[in-house]
């Protein structure tokens, strides 16, 4: 195993940074370097710190997550920032994601699927908790119900016979919300070889993250096939 992720916690309550960083203390591929209490705190200790990922929360006093993540993406493009917050609105949700965050999880997510999630996003996946997952598929679904313009999708493109049957299928399950594991489980197919299909995708599309990939396939047609 390589060296640990490093990690910085943004939250404005001691105690909820004080258990994710007791928690993870039991996850070597992880390592706590620092915390934060609000957005302008956690931008300071990126740049004082490194880190690989900021665990962010939403609502914070001085400046809010999704602001921090904004600027941090802007100024750190390297940084993963995934949102880890109580509770989901769609005016946060989306407006983290159009921020440049990586993921969007629940508190409330059990440990070992919060591990996973994270784990996840290390290999380059976009982390969302269930209920994120179906509220992004279905502003999908409206975006493309209303016509919207949308720069991944060519006109007069018949994307059909780009993709190979294994891509399309993968293509389709990263588009309703499955991890490259869930991906892997369905298809019989190793982690790995999901991910090598999925760079296949970006590649053929010019696409650079999940969120875009799903984008595509609403905005392609894949998911009314």
């Amino acid at each position: 195993m390589g060296r640990p992720t490093k990690v910085i916690i943004v939250d404005d309550q001691s105690l909820c940074r004080e258990g994710l960083r007791e928690l993870m203390k039991h996850w070597p591929e992880f390592s706590v370097v620092g915390e934060a209490a609000n957005g302008q705190e956690a931008i300071e200790v990126c740049g004082r710190l490194k880190p690989d990922m900021v665990l962010m929360d939403v609502q914070m006093p001085v400046m809010d997550g999704v602001e921090a993540t904004r600027k941090i993406a802007q100024i750190y493009p390297d940084i993963s920032v995934i949102m880890l917050t109580v509770a989901v609105d769609d005016e946060s949700l989306f407006g983290a994601l159009r921020c440049g965050a990586q993921g969007y999880v629940l508190k409330d997510t059990p440990s070992k699927e919060l591990r996973e999630r994270l784990q996840g996003a290390v290999r380059g996946e976009t982390p969302l908790s269930g209920i994120v997952a179906t509220k992004v598929v279905e502003q999908m679904k409206y975006s493309t119900a209303q016509n919207e313009t949308d720069a991944f999708v060519e006109k007069g493109v018949d994307y059909t016979d780009v993709f190979t049957p294994r891509e399309t299928e993968v293509l389709k399950l990263v588009a309703a919300g499955l991890s490259n594991a869930e991906i892997g489980a369905q298809l019989y197919l190793g982690s790995g070889t999901v991910k090598k299909h999925l760079s296949c995708i970006m590649q053929k599309t010019g696409l650079e993250n999940r969120v875009q990939v799903a984008t595509f396939a609403y905005k392609a047609g894949f998911m009314d096939q």
